[in-house]
Protein backbone atom coordinates (compact mmCIF):
# COMPACT_ATOMS: atom_id res chain seq x y z
CA UNK A 1 0.00 0.00 0.00
CA UNK A 2 1.54 3.45 -0.90
CA UNK A 3 0.91 6.16 1.61
CA UNK A 4 -0.64 9.32 0.91
CA UNK A 5 1.66 12.20 -0.23
CA UNK A 6 1.60 14.76 3.05
CA UNK A 7 1.15 18.36 2.36
CA UNK A 8 0.77 21.11 4.53
CA UNK A 9 2.69 24.32 5.40
CA UNK A 10 6.24 25.31 6.42
CA UNK A 11 7.83 28.62 7.12
CA UNK A 12 11.36 29.12 7.38
CA UNK A 13 12.83 31.97 9.12
CA UNK A 14 16.26 33.25 10.64
CA UNK A 15 16.36 34.31 14.22
CA UNK A 16 17.26 37.97 13.71
CA UNK A 17 14.23 38.27 11.81
CA UNK A 18 11.91 37.08 14.16
CA UNK A 19 13.89 39.34 16.81
CA UNK A 20 14.08 36.76 19.22
CA UNK A 21 15.91 39.13 21.56
CA UNK A 22 13.49 41.49 21.72
CA UNK A 23 10.14 39.01 22.67
CA UNK A 24 9.31 37.56 25.91
CA UNK A 25 11.31 35.51 28.14
CA UNK A 26 8.54 32.54 27.90
CA UNK A 27 9.13 32.67 24.36
CA UNK A 28 12.68 32.36 24.48
CA UNK A 29 12.45 29.40 27.03
CA UNK A 30 9.65 27.59 25.50
CA UNK A 31 10.34 24.40 24.12
CA UNK A 32 9.65 25.13 20.36
CA UNK A 33 13.20 26.53 20.56
CA UNK A 34 15.40 24.67 23.16
CA UNK A 35 17.39 21.64 22.06
CA UNK A 36 15.52 18.96 23.74
CA UNK A 37 12.30 20.53 23.32
CA UNK A 38 9.28 19.22 21.21
CA UNK A 39 9.75 19.47 17.36
CA UNK A 40 6.64 17.81 16.16
CA UNK A 41 2.97 18.44 17.79
CA UNK A 42 0.08 16.12 16.57
CA UNK A 43 -3.21 18.81 15.69
CA UNK A 44 -6.67 17.15 16.31
CA UNK A 45 -8.93 19.13 13.46
CA UNK A 46 -9.69 22.17 14.98
CA UNK A 47 -6.46 23.09 15.84
CA UNK A 48 -5.00 22.16 11.95
CA UNK A 49 -7.97 24.46 11.13
CA UNK A 50 -6.76 27.20 13.43
CA UNK A 51 -2.60 27.32 12.49
CA UNK A 52 -3.74 26.88 8.62
CA UNK A 53 -6.01 29.73 8.44
CA UNK A 54 -2.73 31.69 10.12
CA UNK A 55 -0.49 30.48 7.55
CA UNK A 56 -2.78 31.07 4.60
CA UNK A 57 -2.56 34.63 5.69
CA UNK A 58 1.14 34.85 5.83
CA UNK A 59 1.25 33.36 2.37
CA UNK A 60 -1.26 36.43 1.51
CA UNK A 61 0.87 38.84 3.47
CA UNK A 62 3.77 38.13 1.62
CA UNK A 63 2.34 37.92 -1.90
CA UNK A 64 0.72 41.65 -1.07
CA UNK A 65 3.13 44.79 -1.32
CA UNK A 66 1.49 45.92 2.60
CA UNK A 67 4.79 48.17 3.47
CA UNK A 68 5.14 46.53 7.27
CA UNK A 69 4.44 43.10 5.49
CA UNK A 70 6.93 41.60 7.75
CA UNK A 71 5.78 43.10 10.70
CA UNK A 72 2.76 41.42 10.03
CA UNK A 73 4.36 37.92 9.25
CA UNK A 74 6.23 38.40 12.47
CA UNK A 75 3.48 38.49 14.33
CA UNK A 76 1.64 35.24 12.30
CA UNK A 77 4.54 33.50 13.45
CA UNK A 78 4.41 34.55 17.26
CA UNK A 79 0.74 33.52 17.37
CA UNK A 80 1.59 29.98 15.78
CA UNK A 81 4.23 29.76 18.38
CA UNK A 82 1.79 30.96 21.10
CA UNK A 83 -0.65 28.27 19.73
CA UNK A 84 1.60 25.63 19.76
CA UNK A 85 2.49 26.19 23.59
CA UNK A 86 -0.92 25.67 24.30
CA UNK A 87 -1.68 22.43 22.86
CA UNK A 88 1.16 20.97 24.72
CA UNK A 89 1.72 22.92 28.15
CA UNK A 90 3.06 20.13 29.71
CA UNK A 91 6.26 20.42 27.81
CA UNK A 92 7.10 23.47 29.76
CA UNK A 93 8.35 21.84 32.73
CA UNK A 94 10.57 22.78 35.61
CA UNK A 95 14.31 23.04 34.86
CA UNK A 96 15.89 19.39 35.35
CA UNK A 97 16.88 19.14 39.19
CA UNK A 98 19.76 17.32 38.31
CA UNK A 99 22.61 19.30 37.93
CA UNK A 100 24.84 17.36 34.72
CA UNK A 101 21.33 17.30 32.76
CA UNK A 102 20.84 21.14 33.22
CA UNK A 103 24.53 22.01 32.32
CA UNK A 104 24.62 19.99 29.21
CA UNK A 105 21.49 21.32 28.40
CA UNK A 106 23.06 24.70 28.44
CA UNK A 107 25.78 23.41 26.76
CA UNK A 108 24.20 21.99 23.56
CA UNK A 109 22.01 25.37 23.58
CA UNK A 110 24.96 27.22 23.62
CA UNK A 111 26.68 25.65 21.32
CA UNK A 112 23.97 25.47 19.09
CA UNK A 113 23.06 29.12 18.98
CA UNK A 114 26.10 29.76 17.28
CA UNK A 115 24.91 28.67 13.90
CA UNK A 116 23.96 28.82 11.48
CA UNK A 117 27.21 31.44 10.13
CA UNK A 118 25.76 33.75 7.94
CA UNK A 119 28.18 36.07 7.25
CA UNK A 120 32.48 35.37 6.94
CA UNK A 121 32.24 38.30 9.91
CA UNK A 122 30.19 35.99 12.05
CA UNK A 123 33.30 34.33 13.28
CA UNK A 124 32.95 31.48 15.96
CA UNK A 125 33.25 32.55 19.28
CA UNK A 126 33.23 29.11 20.92
CA UNK A 127 35.63 26.33 19.50
CA UNK A 128 36.82 24.43 23.08
CA UNK A 129 35.66 22.65 25.92
CA UNK A 130 37.27 25.64 27.94
CA UNK A 131 35.47 28.25 25.57
CA UNK A 132 32.60 26.88 26.93
CA UNK A 133 33.56 26.33 30.82
CA UNK A 134 34.62 30.19 30.84
CA UNK A 135 31.54 31.45 29.28
CA UNK A 136 29.35 28.74 31.60
CA UNK A 137 31.24 29.56 35.00
CA UNK A 138 31.79 26.59 35.63
CA UNK A 139 35.55 23.95 35.55
CA UNK A 140 36.10 22.86 32.45
CA UNK A 141 36.57 19.25 34.27
CA UNK A 142 32.96 19.71 35.49
CA UNK A 143 31.87 20.45 32.05
CA UNK A 144 33.29 17.53 30.61
CA UNK A 145 32.11 15.58 33.59
CA UNK A 146 28.62 16.61 32.99
CA UNK A 147 28.15 16.71 29.42
CA UNK A 148 30.22 13.04 29.14
CA UNK A 149 27.99 11.52 31.76
CA UNK A 150 24.80 12.43 29.88
CA UNK A 151 25.37 12.14 26.82
CA UNK A 152 27.83 9.29 26.45
CA UNK A 153 29.96 11.62 24.60
CA UNK A 154 33.23 14.24 25.27
CA UNK A 155 32.47 17.51 25.20
CA UNK A 156 35.22 18.14 22.73
CA UNK A 157 32.89 15.25 20.29
CA UNK A 158 30.18 17.52 20.27
CA UNK A 159 31.99 20.66 19.33
CA UNK A 160 33.18 19.17 16.52
CA UNK A 161 30.21 17.40 14.77
CA UNK A 162 28.53 20.76 14.82
CA UNK A 163 31.34 22.20 13.23
CA UNK A 164 32.11 19.67 10.92
CA UNK A 165 28.28 19.80 9.82
CA UNK A 166 28.38 23.85 9.64
CA UNK A 167 30.97 23.12 7.78
CA UNK A 168 29.68 20.94 5.01
CA UNK A 169 26.76 23.31 4.65
CA UNK A 170 29.11 26.10 3.73
CA UNK A 171 30.85 24.49 1.52
CA UNK A 172 28.36 23.24 -0.60
CA UNK A 173 25.70 26.37 -0.58
CA UNK A 174 28.14 28.92 -0.35
CA UNK A 175 30.74 30.25 -3.00
CA UNK A 176 33.04 31.25 -0.06
CA UNK A 177 36.76 30.71 -0.56
CA UNK A 178 37.92 27.46 2.05
CA UNK A 179 39.85 29.71 3.77
CA UNK A 180 37.15 32.04 4.34
CA UNK A 181 35.11 29.16 6.12
CA UNK A 182 38.14 28.34 7.70
CA UNK A 183 38.43 31.74 9.19
CA UNK A 184 34.93 31.91 10.15
CA UNK A 185 34.83 28.61 11.76
CA UNK A 186 37.13 29.48 14.30
CA UNK A 187 40.33 28.54 12.20
CA UNK A 188 43.76 30.65 11.67
CA UNK A 189 44.88 28.93 9.32
CA UNK A 190 43.11 27.27 6.28
CA UNK A 191 45.82 24.26 6.82
CA UNK A 192 44.25 23.95 10.67
CA UNK A 193 41.11 23.63 9.10
CA UNK A 194 41.96 21.22 5.98
CA UNK A 195 43.76 18.90 8.92
CA UNK A 196 41.01 19.13 11.20
CA UNK A 197 38.13 18.25 8.78
CA UNK A 198 40.60 15.49 7.13
CA UNK A 199 40.51 13.84 10.22
CA UNK A 200 37.32 13.69 11.23
CA UNK A 201 35.52 13.20 8.09
CA UNK A 202 38.27 11.15 5.83
CA UNK A 203 38.12 13.99 3.07
CA UNK A 204 39.74 17.51 2.54
CA UNK A 205 36.91 20.23 2.25
CA UNK A 206 38.09 21.00 -1.46
CA UNK A 207 37.06 17.07 -2.16
CA UNK A 208 33.01 18.07 -0.27
CA UNK A 209 33.09 21.07 -2.45
CA UNK A 210 33.54 19.16 -5.86
CA UNK A 211 30.78 16.74 -4.70
CA UNK A 212 28.21 18.81 -5.89
CA UNK A 213 29.88 20.01 -9.02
Amino acid sequence: MIAPTPDGYACLFTEDFLRLSERSESLLQSPLFRLGGTPLLTLNQEQKDTITVIFQKMIAEQNSTYVFKDELIRNYINLIIHEALKMQPTVNAPEPKNAALRITSVFLDLLERQFPIESTDDRLALRTAQDFAQQLSVHVNHLNSSVKGVTGKPTTAHIAERIVSEARALLHHTNWSIADVAYALGFDYPTHFNNFFKKKTGKIPKEVREEIR
